[in-house]
C-alpha cells in the first residue's frame, strides 16, 4: 500500500449524486439561465445565504429569505425551498463499494457541508446513513459550525483521524474544496466520473476498489 493513512470523501457529488443536476432540472422547469444557483452561490461565498446557513447561523426561512434577496440582487427570481428540495441525492453503489473497502484498510473520514445534520435525517434516509456508517469520521459544517473551504474545517477532520494532511487523500467534486487540502499538503482527486475518480484513487493507494 502507498503511504496514505486516511482517505477522506466528500458527500454529495462524490458518494452521492451531485446537488447540481437537481439544480439544473430546477432551472430548466422555471426558466431561469443555466448555472443561476452556482452564479448566486459564488457571489460572496464566504458569508453569503448558503454559507451561513451550511454553519447553521440561520434558519431556514432565514435562509430563502436571503438566498431569495441574493438572487434579486441579480435581477433573477428563485423560489429557495425548491432549491433546498435538490439537496438529498442518490446514492452512487460503486462509489460506496469503493469507501467499503478503503475502510476496511485504513482509516476514512466524510467532510461535507450540509445544512441539517446527518443525524437528524436517520428517519427519513436509513441507506443514507448506513454509508454513513461506513466512515471512520464524519464532519459535517452544521455541526462543527465551519465548512469547506474553510482551512479549520480540513484540520479538525485531521486531528480527529489523527494524521497529517500530507498523509491524506481528499475526494470532492469541487475545485474551491480541493484547493486548501491541496495546499495543506494532501493529494486530491476531483471527482467528475465516478468511475475515472476511483480508478485514480485505486492508483493513489495500491488497492482495488471495484
Amino acid at each position: 500500500m502507498s503511504g496514505i493513512g486516511a482517505v477522506l470523501f466528500d458527500f454529495g457529488g462524490v458518494v452521492l449524486t451531485s446537488p447540481f443536476e437537481a439544480f439544473a432540472a430546477y432551472e430548466a422547469d422555471a426558466g431561469l439561465p443555466p448555472d443561476t444557483i452556482r452564479r448566486i452561490n459564488s457571489t460572496n461565498p464566504d458569508d453569503n445565504a448558503w454559507a451561513l446557513f451550511e454553519r447553521r447561523e440561520v434558519d431556514v426561512d432565514g435562509f430563502c429569505r436571503l438566498f431569495e434577496a441574493e438572487a434579486a440582487d441579480l435581477g433573477l427570481v428563485v423560489d429557495a425551498r425548491r432549491v433546498l428540495a435538490g439537496l438529498h441525492g442518490d446514492l452512487r453503489p460503486a462509489m460506496v463499494e469503493a469507501v467499503r473497502r478503503c475502510s476496511a484498510h485504513l482509516p476514512t473520514g466524510l467532510l461535507t457541508n450540509n445544512v441539517t445534520p446527518l443525524a437528524d435525517q436517520e428517519e427519513s434516509r436509513p441507506e443514507v446513513l448506513a454509508v454513513v456508517d461506513l466512515f471512520h469520521v464524519v464532519v459535517e459544517s452544521s455541526v462543527v459550525g465551519c465548512r469547506k473551504p474553510e482551512p479549520e474545517f480540513y484540520e479538525g477532520a485531521c486531528r480527529r483521524l489523527g494524521v497529517k494532511p500530507s498523509a491524506c487523500v481528499f475526494l470532492d467534486d469541487l475545485g474551491i474544496n480541493l484547493k486548501p487540502a491541496r495546499a495543506m499538503g494532501m493529494a486530491t482527486i476531483k471527482v467528475g466520473d465516478p468511475a475515472v475518480a476511483i480508478a485514480e484513487l485505486e492508483g493513489v493507494l495500491g488497492i482495488p476498489l471495484g
